[in-house]
């Protein structure tokens, strides 16, 4: 099937360069960064699944003002809807974690807001011209608008049977996201794959690319022209980085986050259900290890997430890093510490041609 493609990446994204900054969500993703990702040529993501509608649009306009370059948005396309039976059990545990922290247990207005249509609505209304999706795939309705309206479509997914699902959805484009990757991956399907469907980025992406007939992105552990070379040579057409890009200038992460990405290794991160009920990768913590020896069992996602959402405040608001969720992917090693986003394109390019001139010589 790969030979059959008729379509170049960057030519549908319109983008100069192969890459896609990923949509990470909870404020890493600022308007700075997703425009200097775009203006110099690549593809800057909003992560704005946990964004209000109105937070979105003012953020999209400030994107606007500074690029006028393609760019996309991100969202979840899974169910919000809260399921806190077993909160009790859950809140016994992070109620000591609110102790440390001096936070007040507010039971009475634990609620996930689900803003989804009003979400999508904003993102038709600015005129976005890229929609990012995890967790799932746009309804046939939704992406019958976007077509209309001339919107690319990327779906990220972590096994073949979800690539497959996401061409005939009507993708443009696919993220195979592989194991390596930090934060929430796109599994569809929890119930059948509880820690997520863990398939290395270089195991899965041939077997997508063999499998689809649009192009695939590769997502996971790629941090440098080395990688990015790697995964085009087994037939993805561009690569997206998530974690090279927190630590870049433009990021809107924590400091102190910055400085624990920058002090771990391959060996430092755990896939854990903790912080928000979806499996998620991230650098372990007494959060983490705290929850997971306490045998009780998270709430589903949103459910934990938004149970969850007042310790990771408070801890950000103290600069106490033992009960932030510090998503990271396992190649930090490969960091380019607190570079502009623009120089890490270029680098990661320049890399890429370096190797290739080696690989010529040989």
């Amino acid at each position: 099937m790969q030979n059959n493609k008729q379509s170049n990446l960057c030519k549908i994204l319109g983008i100069d360069y192969p890459i896609i900054q990923a949509g990470m969500a909870g404020g890493a993703t600022t308007a700075e960064l997703v425009a200097k990702v775009s203006e110099t040529g690549a593809l800057g993501t909003l992560g704005a699944a946990y964004m209000r509608p109105v937070g979105i649009r003012t953020t999209i306009k400030m994107i606007k003002e500074q690029t006028n370059r393609p760019f996309a948005v991100n969202l979840f396309c899974t169910s919000m809807k809260d399921d806190f039976s077993g909160m009790t059990e859950v809140q016994s545990v992070l109620n000591t974690f609110r102790e440390k922290l001096g936070v007040r247990v507010d039971e009475d207005n634990v609620k996930t807001i689900d803003d989804f249509e009003e979400q999508f609505q904003v993102l038709m209304e600015e005129n976005v011209p890229v929609i990012s999706t995890a967790f799932g795939i746009l309804s046939p309705e939704k992406v019958q608008i976007a077509k209309s309206r001339g919107v690319r479509v990327i779906t990220m997914v972590t096994t073949v049977r979800e690539a497959k699902i996401a061409e005939q959805a009507g993708a443009d484009i696919i993220v195979a996201q592989g194991s390596d990757a930090g934060g929430h991956r796109s599994t569809f399907d929890i119930k059948e794959h509880p820690n997520g469907a863990n398939i290395g980025t270089f195991s899965l992406i041939p077997q997508v690319v063999d499998n689809v007939n649009v192009p695939v992105v590769a997502a996971g552990g790629i941090m440098d022209g080395r990688g990015m070379l790697a995964a085009m040579a087994l037939g993805a057409q561009g690569i997206q980085m998530g974690t090279q890009f927190l630590t870049c200038k433009e990021s809107g992460i924590h400091h102190l986050y910055k400085a624990a990405l920058y002090q771990s290794t391959e060996e430092s991160t755990v896939i854990t259900k903790s912080f928000s009920g979806r499996p998620a990768r991230g650098i372990k913590n007494e959060f983490i290890t705290h929850f997971e020896q306490s045998g009780i069992p998270p709430l589903p996602f949103p459910s934990q997430n938004t149970l969850t959402a007042d310790i990771r405040k408070a801890a950000a608001v103290q600069n106490e890093i033992n009960f932030m969720s510090l998503w990271s992917g396992q190649a930090t090693r490969l960091l380019k510490e607190d570079k502009p986003a623009e120089v890490i394109i270029r680098e990661v390019l320049y890399e890429m041609e370096e190797v290739l001139k080696t690989l010529n010589k040989q």
